[in-house]
């Protein structure tokens, strides 16, 4: 079983409160990318409350985002309507409970034989995650396609590819 892993590709990081014009143009990307991937695609979706500005991430990222039921913790629609079960609501960068999952459905469903990440953020959400599924599934390959990912800035989504890297994930899609 080959699974693809949408990170995150919500409206408040692609053009709403922390977007970017590289997020922006990740989007057709990922869009042909869901497009074309033979296996199973599951998303994740960054999951605040009100009180955001009260957590640990509100206080050190002051900037309110992904606040459940606004428009910007939507899954940009193109990118939703592609994906047909529901989204993994997460409330911090990595989930415990996406590894668990996966670890879970590997052993007693169906074995998994990688899974490729996309999305945002490169250095925050994608790298969090894709450090929790080589833990949860070390003989998986674990794969980011970085011409699918976009980070903070553009020197911070070069750092987490070469991070990603030495921990023994590969990363494809470089320019």
């Amino acid at each position: 079983m080959k699974i693809l892993l949408v990170i995150d590709m919500q409206n408040d990081f692609i053009d709403g409160a922390l977007g970017t014009k590289e997020a922006e143009a990740i989007v057709p990307k990922v869009v042909e990318k869901i497009k074309g991937f033979d296996g199973r695609i599951l998303a994740t979706r960054d999951t605040h409350e009100e009180n955001y500005l009260e957590t640990q991430e509100g206080r050190k990222l002051p900037v309110k985002h992904c606040i459940r039921g606004t428009e910007g913790w939507e899954i940009r629609p193109e990118i939703q309507e592609l994906v047909k079960e529901l989204p993994i609501d997460k409330t911090i960068f990595g989930s415990l409970d996406l590894g668990n999952m996966l670890q879970k459905y590997d052993e007693w469903q169906e074995k998994i034989e990688s899974v490729t990440l996309v999305g945002l953020c490169t250095d925050i959400c994608v790298i969090s995650n894709a450090m929790i599924v080589k833990a949860a599934l070390p003989e998986a390959e674990v794969i980011v396609d970085a011409s699918c990912c976009a980070g903070v800035t553009p020197e911070s989504h070069r750092q987490a590819l070469e991070a990603m890297k030495v921990c023994q994930i590969e990363v494809v899609g470089e320019e």
